[in-house]
């Protein structure tokens, strides 16, 4: 398959009138979360240290007695900001992609210009700062998971690449109706977390219960979906976030009418820690 014309979500912050209701389909359970888009507003925002002209909705983390893996940011960077020190923690690698504008990242020494569609992975440990040269402000997501070393297996090296750039795989038996695009070669076990978008074309489904012990990340890039999480069925559309809990039961019917697609998020290629 191959990337059609695509738009990603990224315009959040304001706030809603004072007329608005209430309601609300944000959820917090003890197997899954939704965040939609209509709650992260300009309010709930963070600044972060040594990041300038830089906000950043920050959309999960890891939290006691819900073994989640790994945090994950939707920042906004104005013209003229960024980091000369993005990560505080030496032990957390990055994944980065860009839903609009452009910036640069500096790796070793080497500049890299990431554009609308880009991805950059950044191993754990590297020296990398991020600017945004362009007039206009920059949004992309930003994963961190803490590196899992494995004694005898060597570092995973950086990786820059774009959607454009990347093959599309159709799932078994879907008629190219369920694919990926797959960001770090799921075969390669140096890496212990995977970055893909997948995309269903209207009609596309998932039609079985998953259940594994990988959690999940969803960021809605496009389009709209009706989700089954644990017991429940939520819709879903561009902007809203699910956290899904290690064998949170998971499915989706993608109804149109465009595409539905996602940034995921998984934490693969490792033993289970036993406490």
């Amino acid at each position: 398959m191959t990337t059609k014309d695509t738009a990603y979500f990224s315009r959040l912050g304001g706030l809603p009138g004072q007329t608005e209701l209430l309601s609300s389909k944000a959820v917090f359970t003890t197997s899954y979360a939704i965040i939609p888009r209509t709650v992260m507003t300009d309010i709930v925002t963070s600044v972060l240290p040594h990041w300038e002209k830089t906000r950043a909705w920050i959309i999960a983390r890891p939290l006691t007695g819900f073994s989640e893996t790994f945090a994950q940011y939707v920042m906004e960077v104005e013209a003229g900001g960024g980091s000369r020190r993005p990560e505080p923690d030496a032990r957390a690698q990055a994944g980065l992609f860009v839903t609009e504008g452009e910036m640069t990242v500096e790796l070793d020494g080497a500049a890299h210009v990431l554009r609308t569609g880009s991805f950059a992975y950044l191993p754990a440990g590297a020296a990398w700062t991020l600017h945004n040269h362009s007039p206009e402000p920059v949004r992309f997501h930003w994963i961190r998971k803490a590196f899992q070393p494995v004694d005898g297996l060597e570092a995973p090296p950086a990786i820059f690449t774009s959607e454009g750039e990347q093959e599309m795989f159709a799932m078994p038996d879907t008629n190219g109706t369920w694919a990926t695009t797959r960001f770090i070669d799921p075969a390669d076990v140096r890496y212990d977390m995977h970055i893909n978008i997948v995309t269903f074309e209207p009609g596309g489904t998932i039609p079985f219960m998953e259940t594994h012990v990988m959690e999940h990340g969803l960021y809605v890039l496009e389009g709209k979906a009706v989700y089954r999480l644990n017991q429940d069925w939520v819709e879903v559309e561009a902007g809203d976030f699910m956290w899904l809990r290690a064998f949170c039961p998971q499915a989706c019917y993608a109804g149109g009418p465009g595409r539905f697609r996602y940034l995921l998020y998984k934490d693969v290629n490792r033993h289970v820690a036993l406490w």
